[in-house]
């Protein structure tokens, strides 16, 4: 563990405790670790929270009818008429039948392009409903009972149901984003306890001549505070830019997919400040554990 920390003036005289270059030394380093890490987890953790957020939010009232019959013209007449009774219902903001285009796009890379032969796999006919209040079990209840006189083939589904196991991975991604914050975090703290202990053993003698100068535990305290204070800032710095880098880089690769929940999971303004605020609140920490373990270490030592 090394520092330079400025000069300590009691009256005239002026001592040096532990003088190095900064950055030469490890603790800079760790930090820089520490901060570009925190910095990829909380990313990920944000990204996790807009994609739930945003995926709840399109599909919160939504519906989806499917029209399952082997038969194409009375597929098409049940799925006209589940559109109209559906648009006649209260509570239904809108209602459409899905294009075969759309549905062909779907299944495509699961059953391959279609090929219009007679054997060919039925397709069901889906509508895409929306209401106005969100779907329970209630209100799909009175969904089915309406159209089953003018679509016996229709099967009714809340468009969240389908997709409960997807938002209780994501769910659980981010929490644990947030608990490998929390884990960084600790790391950091230990490290920084952990020099500056060392810091105090190498440097016994000359904190001994101080306090025999005068000095009280808080002045020397904040000597220390403030030596780990600038060289968690060139870290954190350090450390934001290269945790920023390999977001970044994340960033435009997942993009590629095209996917709708992975556009959707798309870092705000409002993200990229919280990521940017890591490196200070990582300094705030720095300096805190310095300073506590300081004072408390000089009351044992004296």
């Amino acid at each position: 563990m090394a520092f330079k920390l400025p000069s300590f003036r009691i009256g005239n005289a002026e001592a040096e405790l532990i003088p190095q270059g900064r950055l030469s030394g490890p603790m800079p380093w760790v930090i820089a670790i520490m901060v570009a890490l925190t910095v990829i987890a909380a990313a990920a953790g944000l990204a996790f929270s807009n994609t739930a957020r945003n995926a709840s939010d399109a599909l919160t009232g939504g519906v989806t009818v499917q029209i399952v019959n082997a038969n194409p013209v009375e597929r098409e007449r049940q799925a006209q008429a589940a559109v109209q009774a559906l648009r006649g219902i209260p509570g239904v903001v809108e209602a459409s039948q899905v294009s075969q285009d759309e549905i062909d796009k779907l299944i495509e890379p699961w059953l391959g392009a279609p090929t219009g032969d007679e054997g060919a796999i039925p397709v069901p006919a889906l509508i895409d409903a929306r209401l106005r209040d969100p779907v329970n079990g209630e209100t799909l209840g009175a969904l089915r009972r309406t159209l089953r006189g003018v679509a016996p083939s229709a099967r009714v589904d809340a468009q969240s149901t389908w997709l409960k196991p997807v938002f209780g991975a994501i769910g659980t991604m981010r929490w644990l984003s947030l608990a490998l914050v929390g884990v960084l975090a600790f790391a950091l703290a230990a490290a920084v306890l952990l020099a500056v202990r060392s810091a105090l053993g190498t440097n016994r003698e000359t904190i001994e001549i101080v306090h025999l100068l005068g000095g009280t535990d808080r002045q020397i305290a904040r000597v220390f505070q403030r030596a780990i204070g600038f060289d968690a800032a060139g870290g954190g710095a350090i450390g934001l830019a290269l945790g920023l880098v390999v977001v970044l880089l994340l960033g435009k690769q997942l993009g590629g997919l095209g996917a709708g929940l992975v556009s959707s999971g798309a870092l705000g303004l409002i993200d990229w400040i919280l990521l940017a605020l890591i490196p200070v609140v990582g300094v705030g920490l720095a300096m805190f554990t310095a300073r506590q373990t300081v004072i408390r270490a000089l009351k044992k030592m004296l």
